[in-house]
């Protein structure tokens, strides 16, 4: 159950809010003592949020991928979402504005410009280059509809043996 979370957390921190009440925080740190707080909490619109304050040796659960193994071992049928802060990084190409010419003095933008263009170069492609974009989101990690919802001729036969 819950206390399974000090197998891995020195300190655990339990956010809680209804719509309709104020926020508040239980935190422990398992030795049968627990303090419960008012919290001004502007992240926690409605919902729970639990935080683990890992142990030095469980540094494991820090990986996205262990935490998904988890989550869908263990809670992949419950009702209420899961969701996991995740990080994404992705490629992307831009041009390389490197070759710009950065002698323009200040002041000279209204002035005409002349420019020689060769053609060879006006055949050339613009560099580019690849940039690496960092994005965050919530990631949904519960989004299987449990098996006695489903009617049973959805049901494969793998995840019948896989449940029970």
């Amino acid at each position: 159950g819950f206390y399974s979370a000090y197998l891995v957390a020195d300190k655990v921190e339990v956010t809680s809010k209804n719509t309709e009440d104020e926020c508040y925080t239980w935190t422990s740190e398992a030795g049968g003592s627990f303090t419960v707080t008012k919290t001004d909490d502007a992240d926690v619109k409605r919902g729970t949020r639990i935080v683990l304050h890992l142990k030095e040796d469980m540094s494991e659960y820090l990986e996205e991928k262990r935490v998904k193994d988890l989550v869908k071992k263990h809670s992949e049928f419950i009702g209420f979402p899961i969701k996991l802060y995740t990080e994404k990084t992705t490629e992307k190409e831009v041009t390389d504005d490197e070759d710009e010419d950065d002698d323009e003095e200040e002041g000279d933008e209204d002035k005409p410009k002349v420019e020689e263009v060769d053609e060879e170069e006006a055949k050339k492609e613009k560099k580019t280059k690849k940039i690496k974009e960092v994005s965050h989101e919530w990631d949904h990690l519960n989004n299987t509809k449990p098996i006695w919802m489903r009617k049973p001729d959805e049901v494969t036969q793998d995840e019948y043996v896989a449940f029970y």
